[in-house]
């Protein structure tokens, strides 16, 4: 008997019936790490490493879904990664584990290149990014982006009240978009940038340095502004159907952080 006919003869426990007649909403695997491939705006490919997670639902008849599975579909996977890339592999999910509703969401470092706003001097900025499809077998669902971008922000009451200086601070503003019509994360990220006290480079020469004291200077926000002043952006792109935002100054004259939230749905 060769390795083949030996391995079909294996009791399948996983597809046996379950007598308990509880359907599982999602069942898969989480933290599995994959190197991939990119698409940014520009078409460029850029290479990270990504940590997956996959699930299906499960059937209250089904003892268990075949975990291998989802791994096997990720080792087929030739297609750098992207929105479109990630609704193919989730359409194989569904058809190859026989389910009805598939959802696979990723999380990995983004690297942007960017240049200096004086010097010109490139260098790369990562920031966190999330990509999340769920559909089912009739091709309704949803498509999730989330970035979480470091930006400058420098307080207004600070301004205001010293003779000389501001106290400022590091940000985190995390924007989470259901979209309607797929956006780039550059867009996204622009967003969040362009409406900060000042954008932050991974390398800066000295007349990049005054540049970007002076911007934040020259623009205070606080946390509260960050939010709204995001949320009012994202209220009128119509690519969004719904978004979060959330920013996290983290405070320069504090051991604490200050922190706000929008949510919003459009139409």
């Amino acid at each position: 008997m060769n390795a083949p006919e030996k391995f079909h003869l294996l009791p399948d426990v996983q597809a046996t019936p379950d007598q308990r007649q509880l359907a599982i909403q999602r069942v898969g695997v989480k933290g599995l790490r994959y190197p991939v491939a990119v698409v940014q705006s520009d078409e460029r490919i850029a290479q990270s490493v990504a940590t997956f997670a996959m699930y299906v639902g499960l059937p209250a008849d089904e003892k268990g879904t075949h975990m291998s599975r989802f791994v096997e579909i990720l080792e087929r996977s030739a297609a750098p990664l992207s929105l479109a890339s990630l609704r193919d592999m989730l359409a194989q999910t569904l058809r190859h584990l026989d389910a009805e509703w598939g959802c696979i969401e990723v999380r990995l470092p983004y690297f942007l290149r960017k240049r200096a706003p004086v010097s010109g001097v490139e260098s790369l900025l990562d920031i966190d990014l999330m990509m999340t499809v769920e559909t089912d077998a009739h091709q309704s669902g949803a498509t999730t982006l989330q970035v979480t971008v470091p930006v400058t922000s420098l307080c207004p009451c600070s301004k205001e009240i010293s003779d000389y200086g501001a106290h400022n601070q590091r940000s985190h503003i995390t924007l989470t978009v259901t979209l309607r019509v797929d956006m780039s994360v550059e867009e996204l990220v622009r967003i969040a940038e362009d409406e900060a006290s000042c954008e932050v480079y991974g390398l800066l020469k000295r007349p990049d340095e005054k540049y970007v004291t002076e911007r934040a200077y020259d623009n205070p926000k606080f946390v509260e502004d960050l939010v709204r002043d995001i949320a009012l952006r994202l209220k009128r792109e119509p690519r969004v159907a719904s978004f979060v935002v959330e920013s996290e100054n983290f405070e320069s004259i504090h051991n604490h952080s200050a922190y706000a939230r929008i949510d919003g749905r459009n139409g």
